[in-house]
Order: C-alpha cells, then sequence, then structure tokens
C-alpha cells in the first residue's frame, strides 16, 4: 500500500510555469459578469453601444454582449477552426457503426479540424473505421504513467490505439467524480509532455453566474492550466457554462462572445500575446444544428465541443460547416 501511496504522490506532482499565483487577474477588475476597464481588444468603445443586464430566463441574467464594427467576421485566434464530437457514456457497438458510417459519407469543409470522442471501450472500433478526416480523442486520461490504478487509461495506452487528443477538465469529471483544478492542471501537463494533444474544458455553474462569478471561476480554471503546462501548443480551450450543458439552454453568441474575449484576454495578460492570439477557444453547452451557424460568427468562438448532436451524424457535420458562418458579413 505504501508504495501505491508513493507512487501517486509521485505522479501528482507535476512541472509548473513561470506564472506566480499573483499573476492572476484580481477579482476586483474582472468580477462576476460585469464590465472592467481592461484594454480588450476590438476597440469596445467604439464599437458597442451601453451594456445592459438582461434575463435569459428566469434564473439566468448576463451582459449584453460587444457587437463587433467590421461587416465580415473572422476567427479570433490564428488556427482551423475546431469541433469536436464528445460521445460521453453513450453508444454500442451496432449504434456506433452507424454513426461511423454517418460521418464518412457526410461532406464536411475541409478549413475546420475535426474531433470525436468516443467512450474509451469503442475506441479502436472507431479508430480502424473512421475515415482519415477525423481525428481520434479519449475522454479522460490518467495524471502519469500507467501502473497500479484500477480503471485509469493512460496517455500511453491512449496514444498505442490512435488517439491524438484528450478532454481534460470536463463538468461532469469536476462535479460529478470530484477532480479539483490542480489535479486536471497535471493531467493536461502529462499528456502533453507526451504528445497528446488536449481539449481544456472551463466554465462555471448555474449559482457562480447569478452570483457574478463567471469571470473569477473561469479565470481559476484557467490558471490551473497555466501553472502545469509547459507550452500552450497543442491546447483548445472549451468553455461549457456548466447550466448549458445537456440542458437544452444555450448562451446567446453574445453572452457567448464575452467570456470568450474575457478569456483571451487573461491569456494575453497572464501568459503571452503569442498564446492568447493563436490558441483556439471554443463553445460547448447545448450546440447543435439550429443554433451553431450563429454561435459561430462570434469572432472570438474558433470552433464547438459538441455533445448530443455529435451522436448524429448529419447534424454534426451542419455544425462542423458553420465554419462558412464566418465569411459572411455579420
Amino acid at each position: 500500500m505504501a508504495v501505491v501511496s508513493t507512487s501517486l504522490a509521485s505522479q501528482l506532482s507535476g512541472p509548473k510555469s513561470a506564472i506566480s499565483s499573483s499573476s492572476s487577474c484580481p477579482p476586483s477588475q474582472f468580477s462576476g459578469l460585469r464590465r472592467s476597464s481592461l484594454n480588450l481588444k476590438l476597440d469596445q468603445s467604439q464599437c458597442l453601444s451601453s451594456s445592459f443586464f438582461k434575463q435569459v430566463d428566469s434564473h439566468l441574467r448576463l451582459s449584453a454582449g460587444r457587437r463587433p464594427c467590421r461587416g465580415v467576421v473572422t476567427m479570433g485566434a490564428s488556427g482551423k477552426f475546431f469541433v469536436g464530437g464528445n460521445w460521453k457514456c453513450n453508444g454500442t457497438k451496432d449504434a456506433i457503426s452507424k454513426l461511423v458510417a454517418d460521418l464518412n459519407s457526410a461532406k464536411m469543409e475541409a478549413d475546420v479540424d475535426v474531433v470525436v470522442s468516443p467512450p474509451f471501450v469503442y475506441i479502436d472500433q472507431v479508430k480502424s473505421s473512421l475515415t482519415d478526416r477525423i481525428e481520434i480523442s479519449a475522454q479522460n486520461s490518467w495524471v502519469g504513467k500507467g501502473g497500479a490504478f484500477t480503471g485509469e487509461i493512460s496517455v500511453e495506452q491512449l496514444k498505442d490505439i490512435g488517439c491524438k487528443w484528450v478532454i481534460l477538465g470536463h463538468s461532469e469529471r469536476r462535479h460529478v467524480i470530484g477532480e479539483d483544478d490542480q489535479f486536471i492542471g497535471k493531467k493536461a501537463a502529462y499528456a502533453l509532455s507526451q504528445d497528446l494533444k488536449v481539449i481544456a474544458c472551463i466554465g462555471e455553474k448555474l449559482e457562480e453566474r447569478e452570483a457574478g462569478k463567471t469571470f473569477d471561476v473561469c479565470f481559476q480554471h484557467m490558471k490551473a492550466f497555466a501553472d502545469n503546462i509547459p507550452s500552450w501548443d497543442g491546447v483548445v480551450i472549451a468553455y461549457e457554462p456548466v447550466w448549458a450543458i445537456g440542458t437544452g439552454k444555450v448562451a446567446t453568441p453574445q453572452q457567448a462572445q464575452e467570456v470568450h474575449v474575457a478569456v483571451r484576454d487573461w491569456l494575453k495578460k497572464n501568459v503571452s500575446e503569442e498564446v492568447a492570439s493563436k490558441t483556439r477557444i471554443i463553445y460547448g453547452g447545448s450546440v447543435n444544428g439550429s443554433n451553431c451557424a450563429e454561435l459561430a460568427k462570434q469572432e472570438d468562438i474558433d470552433g464547438f465541443l459538441v455533445g448530443g448532436a455529435s451522436l448524429k451524424g448529419p447534424e454534426f457535420a451542419t455544425i462542423v460547416n458553420s465554419v462558412t458562418s464566418k465569411k459572411v458579413a455579420a
């Protein structure tokens, strides 16, 4: 037992970035969803009307979003549009065979990185039958090298069966399984050290949003990643408000944009301007074929992490193809 404990303790320690605890954005500057005097990009003062609080439903209140003053909407990040499908704990061999067939026959825009994340037991089946156009992600990975960790899956094993990505920090891992920020940050560091790319999830719960702590929570999640990972190469950030995951509630395009631009500004101030410019920030939370086009028009929404709709091949293809919304007039 002592050997296992020692091994676990050694794997829970990991590399630290040069960012100190004092470098995080003070809550007084960017508290909740209230605007601050921070110098956000896009010359907001000339492009925006006054900010108003409006009701999403009886529980959710967000400030009105920013509207870009240019006629064509572009990517906030410098990379490709990114769409991931998180299949979660769903599917059977037959159902997944049908889904893979639908994805293989779907027409998808070429200038999009597309990733799907099957349950662990079906990764090999999907990898062997899915078009190379779509990369494979795992839904979780262990914090270090494999060993006496019953029920866990190592990064090395995931790479061995063809995974290129892993989703880490998803709210269901945080709030159902009980993973904390630093544990998630160390998982990300180890995955990246083994050349497995990371979809790093952040997002607030309903009560945190109602208390005006959305930015505080998201920045806390971001800091845990930044404190641990040595490089942001191979990282995609997924903003997923917990209140919108699987509930049918979706942040309006302007509300999602407001958080995305704040996260990008946090990266600029706490990591580097280069990382802020090139890191893709995608949105997740009841994204579907009907709402994806309007969400995609927002400059700092660089793609999506899709749950339920990713289990429907044609609808998932529609979401992938929403990249065309970035090429039309706002």
